[in-house]
């Protein structure tokens, strides 16, 4: 046994490891709420992945390259931009050699999403058994006119429910009174922590930082993720496709987001 203990010793990584740097780097005083929660999402990938135990020195491109290969090789552009803008952070703060060094940028060719029209709005609206959460969210999105990052980052301690507005983000989200008559009762009292949450409290391995965590229920943020998977799946019966709506099409023809 005392062999062993030694082996394991020795074999204990030397410096900084991935789990703890990732940590580290996500805990940062000059990272907002939204792009912490963005970058946090690339690098659990990594961890997983690579291992928590992964020695930081010994971290390369090659890789980084290969697990985002594996796991964003069929993503959108804007959605690989978006990791690789992450690690790429992550490097320069861990004074690594360039990590998206094997990482081109892609260029965006998703099309402008067409927005609804009111014979389909009619329809989502008219879903059966739409739950509180989804149908309030939806109704924002509409009404606002704002993107979904935006409005899945509202808390409850910033809404302005007599004005009908919130700030999110650096700019404003209003909203008419379809979302007015709902916001009360999806809030049910809360007066803090994010407007809108996840179904379940998250695992002791999965624990969010606290502008994620709602401290009155334990329950965190809902992921934009989460949202867009529940919006195609109750809309994909309205589809012709068969594929369901994304969240983008939500939006006013009038407005720009």
């Amino acid at each position: 046994m005392e062999r062993r203990a030694d082996e394991l010793g020795a074999a204990a990584p030397a410096g900084p490891v991935l789990g703890e740097a990732a940590e580290a780097f996500l805990s940062r005083d000059d990272l907002d709420p939204a792009t912490s929660r963005s970058y946090g999402q690339t690098l659990r990938r990594l961890r997983r992945t690579l291992g928590d135990r992964q020695p930081l020195a010994s971290l390369t491109a090659d890789q980084v390259t290969r697990v985002f290969t594996t796991t964003w090789g069929e993503a959108a552009a804007a959605t690989w931009n978006r990791h690789r803008a992450a690690v790429r952070s992550f490097g320069t703060w861990a004074s690594l050699d360039d990590l998206a060094a094997g990482l081109d940028r892609r260029a965006g060719t998703r099309p402008r999403a067409r927005p609804l029209d009111p014979a389909q709005l009619d329809a989502v609206w008219s879903l059966p058994d739409l739950p509180l959460r989804e149908e309030t969210l939806w109704r924002l999105l509409y009404e606002s006119g704002a993107g979904t990052t935006a409005v899945l980052s509202l808390n409850v301690e910033d809404l302005d429910l007599d004005d009908r507005r919130a700030r999110s983000l650096g700019a404003w989200v209003s909203w008419r009174s379809g979302t007015a008559r709902l916001l009360p009762r999806l809030l049910a009292g809360r007066t803090r922590g994010p407007v809108f949450l996840s179904d379940r409290r998250p695992g002791p391995a999965r624990t969010p930082g606290a502008s994620d965590l709602c401290p009155d229920t334990g329950r965190r943020r809902l992921s934009y993720e989460r949202a867009e998977y529940l919006f195609k799946q109750a809309t994909r019966p309205l589809d012709p496709a068969r594929d369901g709506y994304t969240l983008r099409r939500l939006k006013p023809p009038h407005r720009d987001r």
